[in-house]
Parts: structure tokens; sequence; C-alpha cells
């Protein structure tokens, strides 16, 4: 018997059971850890009650992913140094093997991190560009669905967006 990582394929009707909901939006598994449920869900919990007082500060966590972004060198060994005594004192402990280090930028959830911040991963700004124009009523929120979960990096999206939710409205001809 071989022992390890062993997944087990979530059944289609059953993928919506395993939802959970973090800061970055919406997630259904497909694939459930071996003998456990609810997991994700709970310890993304915990590692947000955890990190809460530095999470969009300089910390992102998404599950078991805890990046670290900073301006500099200087101030990226001191962020390094407080999220590692914060998981001790609450004793969680990483698996240094699977830790990478001073990495200059990285893409996560459709994003990209860098030493400037949080910025939206120019492969999703190219695929709202090149969305072909709505035709009816549903592709609009579609669309608007897509390109909402950009809005915090689009000035004044809501004011753009207006007129194509007006559109969307029961009674208003599309045109």
């Amino acid at each position: 018997m071989r022992s390890g990582y062993h997944q087990l394929r979530v059944r289609e009707q059953d993928i919506p059971k395993t939802a959970f909901r973090t800061r970055y939006g919406h997630y259904e598994l497909q694939v459930m850890p071996f003998r456990l449920t609810n997991v994700p869900a709970v310890f993304m919990d915990l590692m947000n009650q955890v990190c809460k007082p530095y999470l969009d500060r300089f910390e992102t966590v998404f599950i078991d992913d805890i990046l670290i972004y900073s301006k500099d060198e200087k101030e990226h060994e001191e962020h390094l140094k407080a999220i590692l005594e914060l998981l001790k004192k609450e004793q969680l402990y990483a698996k240094f093997s699977k830790c990478e280090f001073w990495i200059p930028k990285v893409q996560f959830l459709s994003h990209v991190i860098d030493s400037k911040g949080i910025h939206v991963d120019p492969a999703k700004i190219e695929c709202i560009k090149d969305w072909a124009s709505p035709k009816t009523p549903t592709e609009i929120r579609q669309f608007l669905g897509l390109a909402g979960y950009y809005r915090k990096f689009i000035e004044g999206f809501s004011k753009i967006a207006k007129s194509m939710m007006k559109l969307t409205q029961k009674g208003i001809k599309f045109d």
C-alpha cells in the first residue's frame, strides 16, 4: 500500500457542497483530500483569523498559501519575520521544503503580486478586452460578472457599468 497524498473526485452534483467563500471570491472543489471534509473552509477561516493583523497590508492568504509582499528586501525581511513569529505563536508550522522565498513577482488567483502590490493579471485584462459584444441581457450579466471581479482595480467602474446594468432590467429595450 502506498502512503502519501490521495484525492477523491467529487461527483458533479456534489461540487456545490464543497463551496467556500474567501475574501478573493467563491470556490468549489472538484477533488477533495482523502477522508477529509470541509477542511478548506475551516482552515481558510483559521488562517484569516490568525493573519488578520497583516491581511492586505503586506500579506495575502488562500487556504495554505501565504504570500508576503514588500517594497524592498529590508521591509520583506521584517514582514517575513512578523508572519513566521505569528505562525509560531499559534503553533502553525510550515514545511520549508515547500516554501519559496525572495520571489520578485508571483501569479496568484488571477492576480500578479510584486513590490508595488497586487495587480490584475494582464491575461485577464486581455480576456475582458477581447470579449465579444454582448447581444442579450444574459450576456451583459455574464460580462459584468467577470469584469466586476476586477472593479477595485478599475477607477470609476460603477459609472462605466451603469448604462450596461440598465440594459439588464426588465422592461428596458435592449438595443
